[in-house]
């Protein structure tokens, strides 16, 4: 079983770790820097996942993921998008769907957000998969929305509506 928590000071290394493994961060927001640095990881800890509803996913102790919700603006801001990883030594092992699982309450009870949404790179169907458990389901496919590191993707746009 998982535990979501606060980002923590000892979260730290394992986040330099994480965030340096190229197959973890192959389909996430360039917003994360690379390489990851130290100051990086505490910027996040101390600033950054105190931004919009955010928390370490951690198991047995220890941290394993992130997952959270950045809130839109102005005619936007009753919906959030969801984004989340996951260590790569604990792919595949249901972590993400737990997470997100979890998460969902914990954004619709505690906030005003009404339409949770996540935006996918074209080949990431594992994401897809975890999404489609949580009851998300497919809005749209946004041709060549997406563009990194020389490449272009379509985006699947996912949405979860509060119920």
């Amino acid at each position: 079983m998982i535990t979501l928590r606060n980002f923590k000071e000892e979260d730290t290394s394992a986040l330099l770790t994480i965030l340096n493994e190229p197959k973890v961060v192959k389909y996430l927001s360039s917003r994360i820097p690379k390489p990851y640095t130290l100051e990086d990881a505490h910027w996040w800890v101390f600033t950054g996942s105190k931004i919009g509803i955010v928390k370490a996913i951690e198991y047995n102790g220890t941290l394993i993921g992130c997952v959270g919700a950045d809130r839109g603006v102005f005619e936007y801001q009753r919906s959030a998008e969801v984004g989340y990883w996951i260590a790569k030594d604990y792919w595949g092992q249901g972590f993400a769907t737990q997470a997100i699982k979890q998460f969902i309450p914990c954004v619709f009870e505690t906030s005003d957000i009404v339409r949770l949404f996540a935006s996918v790179f074209s080949p990431n169907t594992a994401s897809e998969r975890v999404l489609t458990k949580c009851g998300f389901t497919l809005e749209a496919i946004q041709k060549r929305a997406i563009f990194k590191e020389g490449k272009f993707y379509n985006s699947h746009l996912f949405s979860l509506l509060r119920t």
